[in-house]
């Protein structure tokens, strides 16, 4: 598998499960806030947003974490394998608000540079509506462009644990 997306809810430890990833199969790692994101949380507009992702997905290979669902459906064109982080949404808003608080005033590793840690009522909101949401359109997307058959799906960290031990293992994603 040389194209992986990773979907799932903030806080359910996509980017991180990339970069495991990456670091066992050798392949670059795309985290799409990096490319989304401008200095001040300014988000970029959607046609460049649409043109930068249309770029991104021609690479040969990569590990890409991220939802943004108006790409969804391109980057799963383009997609071998999808590995969907469905954690419960607790789990998520405990792990979000770790990460506030460790990264508080600072830009995390996987974030576009200039957009500092920061408690979100809005970010929150979305975590907690989740599951209702955006879990639904991707799952709809998914099964919609043919997925279901390559899709991981794993529901605890648990089940993300023993399939990157697989991954060591075999040194392959086998879905």
């Amino acid at each position: 598998m040389d194209r992986i997306l990773i979907l799932g809810c903030g806080g359910a430890g996509k980017s991180t499960l990339a970069g495991q990833l990456g670091d066992i199969l050798g392949l670059p790692i795309i985290h799409l806030d990096q490319g989304y994101w401008q200095p001040g949380w300014t988000p970029l507009s959607d046609d460049a947003w649409t043109q930068r992702v249309a770029t991104i997905i021609q690479q040969k290979n990569w590990i890409m974490d991220g939802n943004y669902g108006s790409t969804l459906e391109m980057r799963l064109i383009r997609a071998e394998a999808v590995i969907f982080l469905d954690y419960p949404r607790r789990l998520c808003l405990w792990r979000v608000m770790k990460r506030i608080w460790r990264h508080k005033g600072r830009t995390r590793p996987d974030m576009a540079p200039g957009c500092t840690e920061r408690w979100d009522w809005e970010f929150i909101r979305y975590i907690w509506g989740f599951r209702k949401r955006g879990r639904i359109r991707n799952y709809r997307m998914i099964r919609e462009q043919g997925m279901l058959e390559k899709t991981v799906v794993l529901k605890r960290p648990g089940e993300t644990k023993a399939f990157i031990e697989q991954v060591k293992a075999t040194g392959s994603i086998d879905v």
